[in-house]
């Protein structure tokens, strides 16, 4: 009981703000634009509707062992820390996008645009992933992974997040077409290189 008060104690106000809205905004994004635009996803999410298309493995089942082995690895590479602020970003995205469902999507009309709805999108995981990483957590298993890669071999976490989503990207082209394919490797392209923007920006204390 002491051990959890010392690492509440350790916790700031500031990163919670951080980790929450990037919850929030990425859940956001997600709802509006990933959800329904045809465009598909790199990474965990990618890897389970995969799963799911060719081994009829639900990904509920997938997602929870993909994103466990995740944190975990996270957590031996990143410390308690970084455990504590992921499960704020998971349990605040989760409650925001279950808020969010109780609404109508405010941009129907891009799943005729999957340009748009390509750099729409990477715009919002790009921001709300990247928040939520520079604070010391991450709402998903990709970034959990990243940061634990990128810290323990020093890559840049645009690279990590490239070269995962390439690997579930290449392997849906399976079963998805290739035009689509290239509208996702786009917002993947973009999340990434936005996600490294907010890691490299100097705020003012």
């Amino acid at each position: 009981m002491n051990k959890i008060k010392k690492y509440l104690l350790k916790v700031r106000l500031k990163n919670v703000i951080a980790c929450l809205s990037g919850s929030f905004i990425l859940a956001f994004g997600l709802y509006n634009v990933h959800s329904f635009a045809n465009v598909t996803e790199g990474g965990v999410l990618g890897a389970t509707i995969l799963l799911d298309h060719w081994l009829n493995i639900s990904p509920a089942l997938s997602g929870l062992i993909f994103n466990g082995f995740c944190y975990w690895l996270g957590w031996r590479n990143l410390g308690k820390k970084f455990i504590l602020y992921s499960i704020i970003a998971s349990i605040g995205f989760s409650f925001s996008y279950g808020i969010l469902e109780q609404f109508p999507r405010l941009w129907p009309q891009l799943i005729h645009q999957p340009l748009l709805s390509s750099i729409v999108g990477a715009l919002f995981v790009g921001i709300g992933v990247g928040l939520s990483v520079r604070a010391g957590g991450a709402p998903g298993g990709d970034d959990a992974l990243a940061m634990a890669l990128s810290q323990r071999f020093g890559f840049k976490l645009q690279t990590v997040y490239l070269f995962s989503d390439l690997i579930v990207l290449f392997c849906s082209l399976s079963y998805i077409p290739l035009d689509k394919i290239m509208y996702s490797l786009l917002t993947v392209i973009l999340s990434g290189a936005i996600i490294q923007l907010m890691q490299n920006i100097e705020f003012k204390k």
